[in-house]
């Protein structure tokens, strides 16, 4: 019997992570790993934060050249798929070359949101997904810039915080009338929104941009307020788009990501999908949840190299995910959306953790520099247990 070949397009966090799965499962058939990117699989965490900060940093990659040698893993990097075939159990790469696969992985992840108004001004508009944007990024990032950040979400917060400490003047404009408000309390957002304040970066919330021009070297930005504000630079954190043309375009099912279920199959049984390119289905509500974290890139990386092979995955753990600023570490944990949050420390000592409730159960957290403690409640959350009557929150 011949080996079976499994491919995986997307070269990223989930693509490299299952790759190394298979092979610490035991599969011993080929393993394709195509990337899009002229670089080896690296994390992007650092990115937004050390990878800025200091010019000696180097990208760190998440497996040495030796280890794709040593585990057979096929690493092709600076390659594009066009199309996948479903019927034919093969993909067609960008120079007309065809693979085919006994088991195919899709983990393209996700592209940078942009804003068409402000494309329009020119190359001082700058994104972050890849490491090709932090060197962009790197070199742009100066003492004294001026720094139109558009989003406040994780990602732009982190660069107003690492763009600050190199010592640029930084303005956030956000759409809603808080910030991180897709994934933080609203604790931890008038926290941090106090933290970046207290630092010296302004906020425009609830606010849209209506009209832009370049007046010489200079970004000029008409707010709906009324306002006006000037930058060298434009920065994007707005979300991004995901890549799921290719799966919509050989059938697959989408809905603003690829569909997945609990063992990340898609509608097309012998394709998996894992990482940011997915939506999946929640067993018990049978809603679409999108989770674009590294945490959950190498969870479903981990579920769906062992749906491949025909093992049981791995139970989940609570959803967790993590952000650093101003030298302060949040990790959080469960369900951000819990009715009522309590306070366990002291926010302005900047030691703390958050506790959120349903009904008097516990289904998240927020450990504010509490690394230690975060690894108690993450295994409490993955079986969430009712609180104990009387506890005194502090």
């Amino acid at each position: 019997m011949r080996n079976q070949t499994f491919i995986i397009v997307g070269a990223g966090q989930a693509g490299a992570m299952a790759a190394a799965t298979l092979r610490q499962q035991q599969f011993d058939g080929d393993i394709i790993l195509i990337g899009k990117e002229y670089h080896a699989p690296y994390e992007r965490p650092i990115l937004s934060k050390d990878y800025l900060i200091n010019p000696e940093e180097a990208p760190k990659y998440l497996f040495s050249e030796d280890f794709y040698l040593e585990k057979q893993i096929d690493l092709r990097i600076g390659q594009l798929v066009s199309q996948i075939m479903p019927s034919k159990h093969c993909v067609v790469l960008e120079n007309g070359g065809k693979l085919r696969y006994d088991k195919l992985l899709l983990t393209m992840g996700a592209r940078a949101r942009r804003f068409p108004l402000l494309d329009q001004l020119g190359e001082n508009i700058y994104t972050l997904r890849t490491l090709d944007d932090a060197q962009r990024l790197r070199q742009a990032v100066k003492k004294d810039k001026r720094i139109l950040i558009v989003g406040g979400g994780v990602i732009g917060l982190e660069l107003a915080a690492t763009s600050c400490e190199l010592g640029a003047n930084v303005t956030v404009i956000e759409q809603a009338d808080n910030i991180m408000g897709r994934c933080a309390p609203p604790l931890l957002q008038d926290y941090l929104l106090n933290r970046h304040q207290e630092k010296g970066v302004q906020f425009f919330l609830d606010t849209n941009i209506v009209s832009a021009q370049k007046q010489g070297s200079e970004l000029v930005l008409i707010l709906n307020t009324g306002e006006k504000v000037i930058g060298d630079i434009i920065i994007y954190g707005i979300g991004a788009e995901f890549r799921d043309q290719l799966a919509a375009d050989a059938g697959l099912v989408t809905d603003g990501g690829i569909v997945i279920d609990s063992r990340c199959q898609t509608s097309e049984p012998d394709i998996f999908a894992a990482g940011d390119v997915c939506l999946q289905r929640e067993p018990l509500t049978g809603d679409l949840q999108r989770r674009e974290t590294w945490e959950n890139a190498n969870r479903q990386a981990t579920i769906a190299a062992h749906a491949m092979m025909g093992l049981a995955p791995p139970q989940p753990g609570a959803p967790w995910f993590w952000t650093d600023q101003w030298g302060i570490n949040i990790q959080m944990v469960g369900n951000m959306q819990a009715e009522e949050w309590h306070i366990q420390g002291d926010l302005q000592s900047d030691k703390a953790i958050l506790f959120g409730t349903e009904n008097e159960v516990l289904v998240g957290a927020v450990a504010i520099n509490q690394g230690r403690e975060m690894r108690n409640l993450r295994k409490l959350l993955a079986n969430p247990a009712q609180v104990v009557s009387g506890v005194e929150w502090a």
